[in-house]
């Protein structure tokens, strides 16, 4: 078994081994070099990636500044739902910030899991319920938790990303300047 058929199967408790061997049979290996982009802002998604290895940063720009919305890591899903499901244009730029190998399905050939697994939209409501309960629970930290507790909390469950990113991205994915970061981050540190 693949790495990313133990991560699918991980994800998707159900699924035989045979549909999983013809589900990952659908994503292509790919290779990101360090600032590819495998998404840009404005553009239609029409991919959906698993990350195998590497890290890929999910932002957006502003006027004034660019907004990091999160950084995906080695078994991860990646793309734009919005722009993946509804063909909108993307709100996020997706770009590698290492080396990353990543597993790509279209969304054409996406929707032919449905033919492999005829049970596939109620597993992916339950996954995507999931995801929409994580981002729930940031959004719900970013209203309740003051910055010091959002930097603990999520240094807590990254803190391999605190050696390997800029620590201005991990900044704006809590919701807090370089400088506010910065202070907390030494404060933790003595």
């Amino acid at each position: 078994m693949t790495e990313l058929e133990q991560y699918i199967q991980s994800y998707f408790k159900v699924i035989q081994p045979e549909q999983l061997n013809r589900i990952s049979s659908l994503f292509r290996p790919m290779i990101l070099k360090k600032g590819d982009y495998f998404l840009q802002t404005g553009k239609v998604c029409d991919q959906l990636c698993f990350i195998q290895s590497g890290l890929l940063r999910v932002f957006t720009a502003t006027d004034d500044k660019e907004i990091t919305q999160w950084i995906a890591t080695k078994g991860y899903f990646g793309t734009d739902l919005s722009s993946f499901f509804f063909k909108s244009p993307s709100r996020w730029t997706i770009q590698a910030l290492s080396d990353t190998e990543i597993y790509s399905i279209t969304n054409i050939d996406y929707h032919k899991i449905t033919n492999i697994v005829p049970t596939w939209y109620e597993l992916e409501k339950n996954f995507i319920i999931q995801c929409i309960t994580y981002m729930e629970d940031r959004i719900f930290s970013h209203l309740s938790m003051s910055a010091e507790e959002r930097y603990n909390s999520f240094f807590e469950t990254n803190k391999e990303l605190f050696n390997q990113v800029p620590l201005q991205y991990i900044a704006s994915i809590l919701g807090m300047t370089p400088e506010t970061f910065s202070r907390i981050r030494k404060k933790q540190l003595m």
